[in-house]
Formats: C-alpha cells, structure tokens, sequence
C-alpha cells in the first residue's frame, strides 16, 4: 500500500510542479528561474506543516507517505534548481545564478521553519 501512495502523491505533485512553473513564467519575462523557485518554495512550506503535524501527532503514517515522500518529493525539485543556475552560470548570469543557489536555500529553509511554525500553533 505504500508504494501506491508514494505514486499518487508523486504524480499529484509533478502535476503541481509543472502547473505552478507554467504559470509564475508566464507571468515573467527575467531569466530568472522563478517557476521552480515557487514550486520549491511552496514544498518547503507543505513538507514543514508536515512535519509540524507528524511532531504534535496529527499526521498518521499514510498522510506522511503521500503528502511528504509523494507529493513533496515531486513537487520539489532539486536537479531543476541545480540545472537552472548552472544554465545561469554558463549563459553569463553569474549574478543570477549565485542568487538562486542563495535565495533558494535561505527561503527554503524560511519556508519551512514558516511551516513549522504554523503547525506548532494550530496542533498545540
């Protein structure tokens, strides 16, 4: 059963992934990678409400397995991040390239912590 989980929780979020990064570059003209940016930063987000849940006890085993391993391991994505700012890099946009890396990290890491925190108040 697991496995299902795993492959309905992933396609749901590949689906995702690709949606939201249709939709932020259509709305953006920079070389900038902000689609994966928002598709990450949104995994971020969920995979630390997740986690939240899963401390205070609110997130049986089956919701941890599709929302986190799934859905979050689809929805995010590390070697589109990385091709993206080598892509950057090579093409001369050093600047943007170091940006990503740094941006990327540091509003990971705020997004989930965001979550976290979010969790803890609404699981107290």
């Amino acid at each position: 059963m697991t496995w299902v989980l795993v492959i309905v929780g992933g396609a749901a979020g590949a689906c995702l992934r690709y949606l939201t990064d249709r939709a932020v570059q259509a709305r953006n003209t920079t070389m900038f990678p902000w689609g994966t940016f928002c598709a990450n930063m949104i995994g971020c987000l969920v995979l630390g409400l997740l986690a939240g849940a899963t401390a205070a006890g609110a997130a049986p085993d089956p919701v941890q397995t599709l929302v986190g391993t799934g859905l979050c391991g689809a929805l995010t994505t590390y070697s589109t991040f990385s091709y993206e700012t080598m892509r950057l890099a090579q093409s001369g946009a050093r600047f943007l390239a170091a940006a990503n890396a740094l941006a990327s990290i540091a509003a990971g890491l705020g997004a989930l912590v965001l979550g976290l925190t979010f969790a803890e108040i609404m699981w107290r």
